[in-house]
């Protein structure tokens, strides 16, 4: 998977997601987008994937501004992000800007815009901006990513 640096603590993502819900059981929706940040907060923690991408089914395949073709498989995929494991790359700030989840009974999508910065190795900081979409379908109870298209935004030069 693309490897991008997002970060959102998460008890404070688990308690922004018990008070939309009035404490009750979070909806699909508001399932979706805490699976997401569940998985970010791995990466950042720069965890491997065999623990960070619990939540990528095996059959998942993925678009992305790195690779030119459609990446096949959890196991392909999982090639690219443990390469990008040492890169030394440092998120500064990470956000999910305007998710959208929409749901049809065992599948949602969850649509969204992406804006980080980002340090690399020898202390350049650059933008990090994708417009985003991620694909979900439930399987025995738990939301598993089955396809994501994070497609780069380009920011016009002045």
């Amino acid at each position: 998977m693309f490897k991008t640096k997002h970060y959102l603590c998460p008890a404070l993502a688990a308690g922004l997601l018990m008070m939309a819900s009035g404490g009750a059981v979070a909806s699909d929706a508001e399932d979706v987008i805490a699976t997401a940040y569940a998985q970010w907060a791995a990466e950042n923690q720069n965890k491997p994937s065999a623990e960070a991408w619990t939540t990528i089914a095996d059959d998942y395949t993925e678009f992305n501004p790195v690779v030119p073709a459609l990446v096949k498989g959890k196991a392909q995929a999982a090639k690219f992000y443990e390469a990008s494991r040492s890169s030394g790359d440092v998120g500064l700030v990470s956000e999910m800007i305007n998710p959208h989840v929409q749901v049809y009974g065992d599948v949602a999508i969850l649509s969204y815009n992406y804006a980080g910065i980002t340090k690399n190795a020898e202390g350049k900081q650059q933008p990090n901006l994708a417009k985003s979409t991620r694909i979900y379908h439930k399987r025995d109870g738990k939301w598993m990513l089955v396809h994501a298209n994070f497609a780069a935004v380009v920011v016009p030069q002045n």
